[in-house]
C-alpha cells in the first residue's frame, strides 16, 4: 500500500485519486501518524449508494431531514402487535393516518 503525507495528498490529490481509480489504495499520513485511507468502493459499496439515489430520484425515498438519535430511538416504547394481527395491514393502517 502506498503511503502519503498531508502535505502530498493536498498537493497531488488529482494525481493520487488517479491511481485509486486504477485500483490502488492509499494510506494518509499526519506526522508518520495513519489517519485516513484512499481507496476503491467496492461494487456492493456503489450499487447501494446507486439504489438509494436513484430511490429518492423517484419519490420512492426521501433522505435524512436530521441526524437520527439512536439512544432515543432504542429506548423508545415499544409496540407489538397482538397475536393474529397483520403487520402488512398495521403498516397500512398507520400510513393511512399519517404516523
Amino acid at each position: 500500500m502506498k503511503k502519503a503525507s498531508i502535505t502530498e495528498t493536498k498537493n497531488n490529490l488529482s494525481r493520487l485519486i488517479d491511481e485509486v481509480k486504477n485500483g490502488a489504495s492509499i494510506l494518509i499520513l499526519d506526522r508518520n501518524i495513519p489517519v485516513a485511507k484512499l481507496e476503491p468502493l467496492n461494487s456492493i459499496e456503489v450499487s447501494g449508494f446507486d439504489l438509494a439515489a436513484s430511490l429518492v430520484r423517484r419519490g420512492l425515498a426521501a433522505t435524512p431531514r436530521h441526524q437520527l438519535d439512536v439512544t432515543q430511538f432504542l429506548d423508545r416504547e415499544k409496540t407489538y402487535l397482538p397475536i393474529g394481527v397483520s403487520s402488512v395491514k398495521a403498516l397500512l393502517k398507520d400510513r393511512e393516518e399519517g404516523r
